[in-house]
């Protein structure tokens, strides 16, 4: 199963990171509400990261694949490393792009500041590739993710914000249309801006918007724990409009992290 432009990996990263030991603690003598511990977006980065020798792991599908009946799974080993609160924070992922054969790998890298009040801004690139294979360029981006901070938007049992955002421009996949695309009419770029919106429901899980530069999603994400191990998953709807692909179809990632 090889990873076509069905952009399944940035799943896996906008969740993954953030629900990793420590990811998002800020020191401060005043009550800091920091972003909740479900995944933020669909398909789109977050500004958020793992840092402080964090590890996760993760796999996530698409079923059906763009323009075609199959279904297409990867899967992604990172680590998050420094400090984001008083310098920065680097993550680093090595993707399978073929979890069938194994043999097509990429990676991707983000570096990101915790800016206080839970906001960040992180800069990345995604898919460099490692080895033959795989159809799409690397994909450059910045991006700025913000937990609101008011007092209706809290969760005050677990001092977290429900109500979260973020907004970026990049480069590759968040403009530049599949050829299938083209062929289809649909023209060759998108907007090459990008964004996520998504709010705690019941504190129980978030429910997610994102747009990705090409095409509107949805979806929702819930964390949990297992003993001292934190767990993801996230789920949704992809291509709700009619600007990339040929048809809707289902996403889902999980994953796991641990401090080393």
């Amino acid at each position: 199963m090889k990873l076509s432009k069905a952009y399944i990996i940035p799943a896996l990263f906008g969740f993954l990171a953030l629900h990793s030991p420590d990811a998002g603690a800020e020191l401060s003598g005043a009550t800091i509400y920091n972003p909740n511990n479900h995944g933020k977006s669909i398909t789109t980065p977050v500004a958020w990261g793992a840092y402080n020798n964090v590890v996760f792991f993760g796999a996530g599908g698409t079923t059906p694949s763009p323009y075609s009946p199959k279904s297409d799974g990867a899967a992604v080993l990172g680590v998050g490393l420094g400090d984001p609160v008083n310098n920065i924070g680097v993550q680093v992922s090595l993707i399978s792009l073929d979890i069938s054969q194994w043999d097509t790998y990429s990676s991707a890298f983000h570096v990101f500041r915790n800016l206080g009040n839970a906001d960040a801004i992180g800069v990345g690139v995604e898919n460099v590739m490692l080895s033959d294979g795989g159809d799409a360029d690397k994909s450059f981006y910045v991006v700025y993710s913000k937990g609101i901070q008011q007092e209706s938007m809290y969760n005050k049992d677990v001092k977290t914000t429900k109500l979260h955002y973020s907004i970026g421009a990049g480069t590759g996949r968040f403009g530049d249309k599949s050829p299938d695309d083209i062929a289809s009419g649909k023209g060759k770029h998108g907007t090459y801006v990008f964004g996520n919106l998504a709010y705690e429901i019941a504190d129980s899980f978030n429910i997610i918007t994102d747009w990705n530069g090409l095409n509107l999603n949805a979806g929702v994400s819930k964390s949990f724990s297992i003993g001292d191990i934190p767990f993801a998953v996230t789920a949704g709807l992809a291509d709700l409009t009619n600007n990339s692909g040929d048809r809707v179809r289902f996403v889902a990632a999980g994953g796991f992290g641990f401090k080393l």
